[in-house]
Protein backbone atom coordinates (compact mmCIF):
# COMPACT_ATOMS: atom_id res chain seq x y z
CA UNK A 1 0.00 0.00 0.00
CA UNK A 2 1.70 3.35 -1.10
CA UNK A 3 1.77 6.03 1.27
CA UNK A 4 -1.08 7.61 -0.88
CA UNK A 5 -3.41 4.96 -0.43
CA UNK A 6 -2.99 4.80 3.15
CA UNK A 7 -3.68 8.38 3.95
CA UNK A 8 -6.82 8.03 1.87
CA UNK A 9 -7.71 4.73 3.68
CA UNK A 10 -6.90 6.29 6.98
CA UNK A 11 -9.23 9.29 5.84
CA UNK A 12 -12.11 7.36 4.84
CA UNK A 13 -12.05 5.35 8.40
CA UNK A 14 -11.99 8.81 10.55
CA UNK A 15 -14.62 10.83 8.25
CA UNK A 16 -17.58 9.05 10.13
CA UNK A 17 -16.07 9.48 13.16
CA UNK A 18 -15.19 12.95 12.98
CA UNK A 19 -18.73 13.36 11.92
CA UNK A 20 -20.37 11.60 14.85
CA UNK A 21 -17.75 13.04 17.62
CA UNK A 22 -18.12 16.63 16.12
CA UNK A 23 -21.20 16.74 14.54
CA UNK A 24 -21.74 16.45 10.64
CA UNK A 25 -22.79 19.86 9.88
CA UNK A 26 -19.76 21.18 11.14
CA UNK A 27 -17.20 18.80 9.47
CA UNK A 28 -19.20 19.03 6.41
CA UNK A 29 -18.89 23.03 6.25
CA UNK A 30 -15.30 22.63 7.21
CA UNK A 31 -14.34 20.16 4.22
CA UNK A 32 -16.60 22.63 2.32
CA UNK A 33 -14.95 25.89 3.19
CA UNK A 34 -11.48 24.21 2.95
CA UNK A 35 -9.83 25.48 -0.36
CA UNK A 36 -7.09 23.82 -2.07
CA UNK A 37 -4.46 25.14 0.85
CA UNK A 38 -6.53 24.11 3.85
CA UNK A 39 -7.96 21.20 1.89
CA UNK A 40 -4.52 19.74 3.13
CA UNK A 41 -5.11 20.66 6.58
CA UNK A 42 -8.22 18.60 6.39
CA UNK A 43 -6.98 15.88 5.34
CA UNK A 44 -4.01 15.31 7.56
CA UNK A 45 -6.31 15.92 10.61
CA UNK A 46 -9.07 13.62 9.32
CA UNK A 47 -6.54 11.16 8.33
CA UNK A 48 -4.31 11.11 11.50
CA UNK A 49 -6.47 11.89 14.57
CA UNK A 50 -9.19 10.36 13.31
CA UNK A 51 -8.41 7.64 11.47
CA UNK A 52 -5.21 6.79 13.28
CA UNK A 53 -6.01 7.87 16.64
CA UNK A 54 -9.95 7.54 17.45
CA UNK A 55 -10.36 4.78 15.46
CA UNK A 56 -7.59 2.88 17.09
CA UNK A 57 -10.42 0.62 19.21
CA UNK A 58 -8.11 0.57 22.33
CA UNK A 59 -9.59 3.51 24.13
CA UNK A 60 -13.12 4.13 24.00
CA UNK A 61 -14.50 8.12 22.47
CA UNK A 62 -14.84 8.96 26.38
CA UNK A 63 -11.75 7.92 27.25
CA UNK A 64 -10.36 9.80 24.62
CA UNK A 65 -12.47 12.99 24.59
CA UNK A 66 -11.52 12.82 28.37
CA UNK A 67 -7.97 13.37 27.06
CA UNK A 68 -8.68 15.74 24.93
CA UNK A 69 -10.33 18.25 27.35
CA UNK A 70 -7.18 17.80 29.44
CA UNK A 71 -4.67 17.83 27.10
CA UNK A 72 -6.46 20.95 25.30
CA UNK A 73 -6.61 22.68 28.92
CA UNK A 74 -2.97 22.03 29.38
CA UNK A 75 -2.58 23.58 25.67
CA UNK A 76 -4.46 26.34 26.18
CA UNK A 77 -6.37 25.89 23.41
CA UNK A 78 -10.24 27.25 24.06
CA UNK A 79 -11.46 27.34 20.57
CA UNK A 80 -10.48 23.86 19.39
CA UNK A 81 -11.68 22.98 23.32
CA UNK A 82 -14.92 23.95 22.75
CA UNK A 83 -15.25 21.90 20.14
CA UNK A 84 -14.37 18.90 21.87
CA UNK A 85 -16.92 19.81 24.62
CA UNK A 86 -19.63 19.46 22.44
CA UNK A 87 -17.40 15.62 21.35
CA UNK A 88 -17.38 14.99 25.20
CA UNK A 89 -20.69 15.38 25.89
CA UNK A 90 -21.78 13.08 22.20
CA UNK A 91 -19.31 10.80 23.58
CA UNK A 92 -21.35 10.45 27.23
CA UNK A 93 -19.10 12.66 29.80
CA UNK A 94 -21.38 14.10 31.98
CA UNK A 95 -20.98 17.94 33.31
CA UNK A 96 -19.80 17.06 36.62
CA UNK A 97 -17.59 14.86 34.68
CA UNK A 98 -16.12 17.75 32.13
CA UNK A 99 -15.96 19.97 35.96
CA UNK A 100 -13.46 17.45 37.36
CA UNK A 101 -11.53 17.54 34.51
CA UNK A 102 -11.24 21.01 34.25
CA UNK A 103 -10.29 20.86 37.87
CA UNK A 104 -7.53 18.04 37.76
CA UNK A 105 -6.09 19.75 34.59
CA UNK A 106 -6.17 23.51 36.19
CA UNK A 107 -4.36 21.67 39.20
CA UNK A 108 -1.47 20.51 36.90
CA UNK A 109 -1.34 23.42 34.37
CA UNK A 110 -2.16 26.46 36.29
CA UNK A 111 -5.08 28.92 36.85
CA UNK A 112 -4.82 30.65 33.62
CA UNK A 113 -5.05 28.05 31.56
CA UNK A 114 -7.91 26.40 33.63
CA UNK A 115 -9.84 29.56 33.67
CA UNK A 116 -9.63 29.74 29.78
CA UNK A 117 -10.83 26.25 29.71
CA UNK A 118 -13.77 26.56 32.06
CA UNK A 119 -15.17 29.78 30.24
CA UNK A 120 -15.02 27.78 27.38
CA UNK A 121 -16.49 25.16 28.49
CA UNK A 122 -19.33 26.61 29.78
CA UNK A 123 -19.89 28.88 26.88
CA UNK A 124 -20.78 25.64 25.25
CA UNK A 125 -22.69 24.01 27.99
CA UNK A 126 -24.78 26.91 28.27
CA UNK A 127 -25.42 26.63 24.48
CA UNK A 128 -25.76 22.93 24.35
CA UNK A 129 -28.40 23.41 27.06
CA UNK A 130 -26.48 20.92 29.84
CA UNK A 131 -26.04 24.47 31.63
CA UNK A 132 -29.02 27.09 32.45
CA UNK A 133 -27.82 30.28 30.88
CA UNK A 134 -27.56 33.33 32.53
CA UNK A 135 -25.22 33.77 34.86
Amino acid sequence: MTAVSEDKALFDKGLPIRREVLGADYVDESLAKADDFMMGFQRATTAWAWGWAWGDPTLDRKTRSIINLAMLTALSKPHELKLHVTGALTNGVSVEEIKAILLHATAYCGIPAGLEAFKAAHEVLVKEGALPGGK
